[in-house]
């Protein structure tokens, strides 16, 4: 065949193919797919003509119309053996023989198709007895079948032509050809013209290809050797799931084990749930279906795939935009707004940090529940709301044992399946109406999970399994704090939200209130105008809270029946504007009748402030005496502190009984009666003693109280006014009592701040350390100079000393 080639007569101008990927050499045999219009022209051409063509590779395999420059000058003259046109897309496909290495020496035309002067390069005549070129020819052909008994994988017949070559520029094409080099280091190789040093060339790409093999080699082996005992078993069953399908024998079960397994495999849990987990559904697999205990395992799996082990939500760390959002959602409550705030700026500049432990105190309605939906919102996370109003088994916080029936987790890994990620923020609302029976103390429970040392691996009973809870932001709420246990206090950071002023109510009504009513009751803007008096007479006579549920609630009756007018004529409707004096035509007679004002300052009678779990109120409290054998008579429903209270005010006053200008028979032949109106509602509470005691003296020496003047405090034995709470919500109260002066302990001045300034601007405050000065400051008149009884208050000033003495 050599010698056929090289007798044959080449022309000198032939048409040209440029081709793509590969890199055609004299002998090889390969079949072309043409498909570009001047491809298909040149192939025409030399169809027409003696089947000849000129083969170049393309420098760039990327471009679709080749310029001259972009031609590789050294190619291979090849016949055209075989052509097929394809019927569907236009292509023909061509079997071609490479012939000749030649050479480009000019460019004859490049349209419609290319066609070249060529000069052939004459192969030179090797010398059958070189030392070198027969080295070269025995390593080539080792290293070749070497590299086909690694797994090279070649054309089956090349061994056996291997063995008919003798010629090393041949022998090198041969090999070059069937290598898949490279093309331009293919093209290299063609463009040498040295037999001996293109054999040459051909090694050094065989030794590169054994140790690329070889390093495969050894890569596989030690994959193979790291393949742990699961992967085999996948593959196992893979098998056997093939074999199950070509035998009809598939079942339901085995798909879903293989389902559970790729969930288990995507969830990216710990290492310690996924070893669990895995054998779980490794005991899964080997029961039979309809057992009992294979459906409690595949309840357990669907719980373990589905919770948030990986998933997190991306916080936002927009300041401005947190603020924005907090503020269009709530009115005031800015020290709340600032600790979010100081969170979300710590978090933008320390990647990681454990999620605070928040406890919003406060009466209903002022805003605790929604306020927790707006800081998930500023900071880009999921909300999830867990009641725990009236819980009283530990099992709703940690979960059932898997042993019982119908077990499921806790309320705490729930909140998190709910929300699909393991840092949202989770409401425990109601926190202070936990209960406690013989199931165990839902209070306890709570401590691991709001403890931030602890909760990094909660343990659900149901779970079994260590769960991290660090990145989950806690927000308590609470009426009051005295019902929950000490310890899961301590673990929070009490925020109080104190009840809203009058002031407060009617911009919140405005703001938010009245266009959420309309929008909700099928009305538009510029259909309802409510003025802002028609408002406060909705607060005022209609609503007793500190919150607004029920101030909502009479808006929303506004909204409605505007709403039903309009529905009934809605032709002829026009805006309806609500003024003060048409408030009870919508909502009806007045509800509340405030507490009268006093016309008068009365002797007996006093006003204190107390604190309820609805915010603050103020209190009349009424005495008198009768003759009797002594004894005092206290009315109200007061608690049990209440009444504490009272006798500690009956004790002091009785020290002073004579500097106050009573016999000492009075006290042995009187009763007296202590009375708080409203007798249905319970009162309790340490912070009524002053003002008992100032009621009692007011009524045994005939001074009249004040009727501007309010007061709360504790008394002792000894006349001492000791500190009292709520401090902001008594303000409040007094303020919408018409209250122009209050009383207050003098460490109780610190509080005072926390009242809003164009509040407190409306009272007058007096802090007092004593007895003395509470009633210098609430009485009209001085108490009268007895005789004898400086004497008497200086010596009853410490009984223990007197009576030591």
């Amino acid at each position: 065949m050599s010698n056929d080639h090289d007798s044959l007569q080449i022309p000198d101008v032939l048409p040209m193919l440029p081709v793509r990927d590969v890199v055609f050499f004299p002998y090889r045999i390969l079949p072309l797919f043409v498909g570009r219009t001047s491809s298909i022209n040149a192939v025409n051409e030399a169809l027409n003509k003696d089947r000849l063509l000129f083969l170049a590779s393309q420098k760039d395999m990327n471009e679709e119309s080749p310029s001259p420059g972009g031609i590789h000058r050294v190619g291979c003259v090849a016949m055209i053996m075989r052509m097929n046109r394809l019927p569907d897309d236009g292509k023909i496909k061509i079997l071609v023989q490479g012939l000749v290495k030649a050479e480009i020496t000019d460019f004859v035309q490049d349209s419609p198709n290319f066609v070249v002067k060529i000069k052939r390069i004459a192969e030179p005549v090797w010398e059958e007895r070189a030392l070198e070129a027969e080295a070269l020819i025995r390593n080539v052909k080792s290293l070749l079948e070497k590299i086909i008994s690694m797994g090279k994988v070649l054309s089956p017949d090349i061994l056996v032509v291997l063995d008919e070559i003798g010629e090393p520029g041949r022998l090198a094409d041969l090999i070059a050809s069937n290598l898949d080099l490279k093309v331009d280091e293919a093209q290299k190789i063609l463009e040498i013209v040295d037999p001996i040093a293109r054999l040459r060339r051909v090694n050094e790409a065989l030794t590169r290809e054994v140790e690329i093999l070889d390093m495969q080699q050894r890569i596989q082996s030690q994959a193979k050797d790291e393949m742990t005992r699961s992967q085999r078993e996948y593959f196992l069953r893979e098998q056997m799931r093939a074999i199950r399908n070509e035998l009809g024998d598939s079942d339901s079960k085995t798909e879903e084990v293989e389902e559970l397994r790729a969930k288990i495999n995507n969830a990216q849990m710990p290492e310690e749930p996924a070893r669990e987990t895995l054998k779980q559904l490794k005991r899964l697999e080997n029961m039979h279906a309809d057992s009992a205990e294979a459906s409690i395992i595949r309840t357990y799996l669907d719980w373990m795939v589905e919770l948030p082990w990986a998933k997190s939500s991306q916080d936002t760390l927009d300041l401005i935009q947190g603020k924005k959002i907090l503020d269009e959602d709530h009115f005031d409550l800015e020290k709340v707004k600032d600790r979010i705030l100081d969170h979300l700026g710590v978090c933008k500049l320390k990647n990681s940090m454990k999620g605070p432990i928040l406890c919003f105190v406060g009466p209903p309605g002022v805003g605790k529940t929604s306020l927790g939906k707006s800081i998930a919102r500023a900071m880009g996370r999921k909300f999830v709301r867990m009641s725990l109003g009236g819980v009283k088994d530990e099992a709703e916080i940690r979960g059932h044992r898997r042993t019982y029936v119908g077990a499921m987790p806790g309320r705490v890994i729930q909140s998190l399946r709910i929300a699909g990620t393991n840092n949202p923020v989770i409401m425990l609302d109601e926190i202070d109406k936990l209960g406690m029976d013989y199931r165990g103390d839902p209070a306890s429970a709570l401590l691991e999970v709001l403890d931030p040392e602890q909760n990094n691996s909660f343990r659900d009973h149901y779970i079994n399994l260590p769960v991290d809870l660090s990145n989950v932001m806690f927000i308590c709420t609470a009426n009051m704090l005295d019902t929950i246990p000490g310890p899961l206090r301590d673990r929070m950071e009490v925020i109080s939200l104190s009840g809203y002023s009058i002031e407060d109510k009617l911009q919140i009504a405005k703001k938010y209130l009245l266009p959420k009513q309309i929008k909700e009751n099928g009305l538009v803007d510029g259909e309802i105008d409510v003025a802002e008096a028609a408002l406060k007479v909705v607060v005022e006579s209609y609503t007793r809270e500190a919150g607004l549920r029920s101030f909502e609630r009479e808006i929303a009756t506004v909204c409605r029946k505007v709403a039903r007018a309009k529905a009934e004529d809605v032709a002829n409707f026009k805006m309806k504007k609500i003024t003060a004096k048409q408030v009870p035509d919508f909502l009806g007679p007045i509800k509340i009748i405030p507490d009268p004002i006093r016309d008068q300052s009365e002797v007996g009678v006093a006003t204190g402030l107390a604190w309820t779990s609805s915010g603050g109120e103020t209190l009349t409290l009424e005495a008198t005496f009768v003759l009797g054998k002594g004894t005092i008579e206290l009315t109200g429903q007061l608690g049990d502190v209440m009444k504490e209270s009272a006798r500690a005010a009956l004790s002091y006053v009785r020290t002073r009984a004579e500097e106050f200008g009573l016999g000492k028979t009075f006290f042995s032949e009187h009763d007296l009666h202590l009375h708080i109106p409203a007798g249905a509602i319970p009162k309790d509470g340490p912070s009524a003693g002053i003002t008992i005691a100032t009621t009692l003296i007011s009524l045994l020496t005939g001074i009249p109280v004040n009727r501007d003047v309010a007061m709360t405090g504790e008394v002792t034995l000894l006349g001492r006014v000791l500190p009292i709470g709520g401090v902001k919500e008594k303000v409040l109260a007094a303020i919408r009592q018409g209250v122009k002066h209050v009383i207050l302990p003098r460490a109780n001045e610190k509080d005072i701040v926390d009242v809003p300034k164009h509040q407190r601007s409306k009272l007058e405050f007096t802090y007092v350390d004593t007895m003395d000065d509470v009633l210098d400051a609430a009485l009209l008149r001085k108490l009268p100079h007895f005789p004898g009884g400086r004497k008497m208050r200086r010596k009853h000033s410490n009984p223990i000393t007197s009576a030591v003495q």
